[in-house]
């Protein structure tokens, strides 16, 4: 085990970690809206597609902060995270999936069934298509299982990345897939440059049920911070480590303490799967761990506007995969894991 950080003053219990979505309460009773007896709306939207589609910098943008993890490298999300935006009375709640594509170990089960499980609660879908790539065997696999999946519920299309193709296979992509699924409507969108979402997000607005909102107006993410913070490390050492390393890590807060300077000191552990990935994730002389280490606790600290004092620990555990309480903490059912 190999901690990195700073002097650690004592432990501290995991009954303690704060576990309130950020920027409100967990959600009770619906409340109304600004007290105005203006009528609101609110509703699910859910984000479908391949891995690294862009639905986790789209969920980003329309929140209009960083809640969910976005790295170049395909299937970063795991679990099913909700980011809440407001457009003007009306609240949609996003719910960023998992990738949808072909399974072979329990982990990538268990992140495609919760994507499913996500667009069969959600008022809304929308299905997001790379530009450039087209109609790949996994986008059209995700095409025939819609109308089994979802029976009658509308399906938006948003054809992500449009800055990296031109108008001429645009515009025969579009008929391509519409073709191929009635789409309620399609919106032509770059995730990352904010083209088309403005028009994306208001659009959905409009498609919200009436409803008292589900959340209050200033909370970004239906989603504990011990999560959203294991999910910035994890962010960080994704980057960090391109392809030295598989994707058998996680990241698990352990603890968290709340300070009487209005700081926090976050501990964290790092599970590799081999003694081997635990020296990559050091680093040499420690430098890895370190960059990661100061990334992603500055970035926790802008999340949280306060100073933040992070602790990480890496351990090996061989068949973390194969553990029910890791599924736990990722926001996953280990039971949809099986085969």
């Amino acid at each position: 085990m190999s901690q990195h950080d700073e002097t650690p003053e004592g432990e501290e219990s995991r009954d303690d970690l704060p576990g309130a979505p950020v920027g409100g309460d967990l959600p009770g009773a619906p409340v109304g809206g600004d007290g105005t007896d203006a009528p609101t709306s609110a509703g699910y939207v859910a984000l479908i597609g391949e891995p690294n589609a862009g639905k986790s910098t789209l969920l980003n943008r329309m929140v209009g902060a960083k809640v969910s993890i976005v790295t170049h490298k395909v299937q970063t999300t795991r679990a099913r995270i909700r980011g809440v935006a407001m457009e003007g009375r009306a609240q949609i709640v996003f719910v960023d999936t998992p990738g949808l594509f072909r399974p072979r170990r329990r982990l990538d089960r268990a992140m495609v069934a919760a994507a499913w499980s996500g667009v069969a609660d959600a008022d809304m879908v929308v299905l997001l298509v790379e530009a450039h790539r087209g109609i790949t065997d996994g986008v059209r696999a995700i095409l025939e299982a819609l109308p089994d999946r979802l029976g009658s519920k509308p399906v938006a299309l948003a054809i992500n990345k449009i800055d990296k193709v031109k108008s001429e296979a645009l515009l025969k992509l579009t008929q391509d897939l519409n073709d191929a699924h009635p789409f309620v409507k399609t919106f032509m969108i770059s995730a990352e440059r904010g083209h088309g979402a403005a028009d994306l997000k208001a659009w959905l607005a409009e498609q919200m049920p009436k409803s008292p909102w589900l959340y209050p107006e200033d909370q970004l993410a239906d989603l504990p911070l011990r999560m959203i913070a294991a999910e910035m490390t994890r962010e960080k050492l994704t980057l960090r480590l391109h392809q030295e390393l598989p994707y058998e890590l996680t990241v698990e807060t352990e603890s968290w303490q709340e300070r009487d300077d209005g700081s926090a000191r976050v501990d964290q552990m790092i599970y590799v799967a081999r003694e081997g990935h635990k020296g990559i994730v050091l680093g040499k002389g420690g430098e890895t761990i370190k960059a990661v280490s100061k990334a992603a606790r500055e970035e926790l600290a802008e999340f949280l506007g306060r100073k933040v004092h992070l602790f990480l620990q890496v351990k090996v555990r061989p068949n973390w995969l194969e553990e029910r309480e890791r599924y736990s903490e990722m926001g996953l059912d280990f039971k949809d894991g099986n085969g």
